[in-house]
């Protein structure tokens, strides 16, 4: 049964200076899960909640390297104890938006707002995906999980040493040991503010009635199909003033943009289009303000130079190419009968799966060219990435028949294998209905047929495939991550033991591997990187994954959009843009 979510609004824009005429409309190729980030790592819930929550910090819009600026504090944080005690003050004045949950009375935005945020992540029953962000990081804190862990309850009211509000506007995080880069942390969308009246109001529905203090609020919500949001009408703004890098396109930015009062934009429209095609032709008829090019539309929008061609340059379309902070893989579910499991023969199945996925075939088909392989975990742009790592596992289907041959899985009359106990062989693998995904499950087949291997393809859509990879209910997923914050534990957390159930969707438990990473946690950031090498190596010899590509992501831009750029972490920019509702009407 579809529902619909319709937000109460007040009429008209207050302090915002979003101008209600300027519509900005988008896309996301899968459905969302929802809004309450301490739930879900959806991707595209993410985009949403990072324009309706506010977080501490967040990233400066145009630096490169990236750095925070201040969002709700006053400034960056005090830092004592060699990045072990971080102080922050809040900016008085900030309110949420108008909700029943408060009973028509005005909500400020407080310290405590922040202290309870991170005790929702904290707690056990929330299965929280970025609990890993902050385990055993904040003084007290996991023994107040553990306690939660025994007792069956979380106490809310319980004082945490490690994250504690010194005043109405003051938040102190202390930290087990030093530790630079926690800020950045903070910036991820979890660690917005959310009022403890809205959670316990709405509860389990929670996730459909975002309440937060950011630019944009949900107006209208059809979960998997639209999501509508508009500006927030009591939210401060703030003015476009930030630092070109010296590119021209930034260089062009900075001429069109700089002095603007923000955000302009009025109204979002979000629409969920998973079919390739579809997606193309909403932006060429112009139904869509910017996009990335499809696999299927790169040919027909790219010269042989990666250029736009010159039809498309007519039109005014501009176009920004931008390498992911992130790695693509294909996940094994290492509890299922059929392939987890530590022993020698599933562990030679899994590797002989992985040496026959051809890498290069999938990035010249699927990608059309524009990704470049994945080596290691964690991806380039990323703290802990080393360029010269090269993975040990490669595409040698001969090889992975010797090897499936020598484990004792024979072929039948048939041409598959099966298991060495002689029962029937058959890989379920999970994937969605897109054309792409049809093109990836053809590949799929045809590499497996390759070595011998019959396979099924299991079609669903992201959200529910999501959702079973997390309950660890499925036997073969594609997935991919994209950094949060610049620094490699927020790849390698993926496959920690402790995080089944949370982000590690593989259910991978691993002495080693859980022992390099305890290991690389303990250490400044800039020291960790041969930790990450050896978890990398592990992975290649026990195979949860088969890591694959980072894409090259082309933003086409119609000509009305004024201060796009894609940033390296940062994947909401709808509170950075204006646009000409002139020459959109046209």
């Amino acid at each position: 049964m579809v529902s619909t979510i319709v937000a109460a609004m007040p009429i008209g824009f207050a302090k915002t200076p979003a101008q209600a005429e300027k519509v900005l409309r988008v896309a996301f190729p899968a459905p969302d899960d929802g809004f309450d980030m301490v739930k879900t790592f959806n991707f595209y819930s993410g985009n949403v909640a990072d324009v309706i929550f506010e977080r501490l910090v967040q990233y400066d819009y145009l630096a490169n390297p990236v750095k925070l600026v201040p969002t709700t504090a006053q400034s960056l944080p005090t830092i004592e104890k060699n990045g072990q005690v971080y102080t922050f003050k809040i900016k008085s004045g900030i309110y949420f938006t108008d909700d029943l949950a408060f009973k028509g009375k005005r909500r400020e935005l407080v310290a405590e707002d922040y202290v309870y945020s991170i005790k929702r992540i904290l707690d056990p029953k929330n299965h929280a995906p970025s609990f890993s962000f902050i385990d055993n990081k904040l003084v007290g804190a996991n023994a107040l999980v553990d306690q939660a862990n025994k007792t069956g309850r979380f106490d809310y009211d319980a004082k945490i040493e490690g994250v504690k509000a010194l005043d109405k506007y003051t938040i102190q995080f202390k930290l087990t040991q030093p530790d630079y880069n926690f800020p950045y942390i903070l910036a991820y969308s979890t660690f917005g503010a959310t009022a403890r009246e809205v959670v316990e109001y709405y509860k389990d529905q929670l996730g459909m009635h975002p309440v937060g203090t950011g630019p944009y609020m949900l107006s209208r919500y059809v979960p998997r199909s639209k999501i509508e949001l508009i500006a927030n009408p009591d939210y401060r703004g703030f003015v476009w003033n930030f630092k070109s890098t010296g590119t021209a396109w930034d260089n062009q930015l900075v001429k069109q943009m700089s002095g603007k009062p923000m955000p302009q934009i009025g109204k979002v429209n979000i629409s969920i289009i998973e079919e390739e095609q579809s997606r193309w032709l909403a932006f060429q008829s112009k139904q869509l303000d910017f996009d990335t090019l499809t696999s299927s539309a790169i040919p027909k929008a790219l010269d042989q130079n990666n250029q736009l061609n010159a039809a498309m340059q007519q039109k005014g379309i501009r176009l920004y190419a931008n390498k992911e902070a992130e790695v693509t893989y294909t996940m094994f579910n290492m509890r299922d009968p059929v392939v987890g499991g530590n022993s020698l023969e599933k562990i030679a199945l899994r590797r002989a799966i992985a040496m026959s996925f051809n890498l290069n075939e999938y990035i010249r088909i699927l990608r059309k060219g524009q990704a470049v392989r994945a080596e290691m975990l964690v991806p380039a742009g990323v703290n802990g990435h080393n360029p010269n790592y090269r993975s040990s596992i490669g595409y040698n289907p001969v090889l992975a028949n010797k090897l499936l041959d020598h484990f004792g899985y024979k072929k039948g009359t048939d041409g598959y294998r099966r298991f060495p106990n002689g029962k029937a062989l058959t890989l379920k693998i999970n994937t969605e209905s897109g054309s792409s995904s049809v093109m990836y499950s053809e590949l799929w087949k045809k590499n497996l047929d390759a070595i011998g291997i019959r396979a099924d393809f299991k079609v669903s859509n992201f959200a529910d495939n999501l959702k079973a990879a997390t309950q660890c209910q499925y036997m073969m997923w594609s997935g991919a991550w994209h950094a949060d914050y610049p620094e490699g534990e927020n790849f390698t957390q993926l496959l920690y033991g402790a995080n089944i159930g949370r982000g590690n969707q593989s259910c991978y438990k691993s002495a080693a591997y859980d022992g390099f990473y305890q290991q690389a946690m303990k250490l400044a950031p800039d020291q960790r990187t041969p930790f990450y090498e050896k978890m990398s190596r592990q992975v290649e010899a026990d195979n949860p994954w088969i890591l694959q590509d980072t894409r090259i992501r082309n933003w086409v831009i119609q000509p009305e959009v004024q201060g796009f750029k894609a940033h390296p972490i940062m994947n909401t920019n709808w509170q950075y843009l204006d646009i000409t509702p002139s020459q959109q009407n046209k």
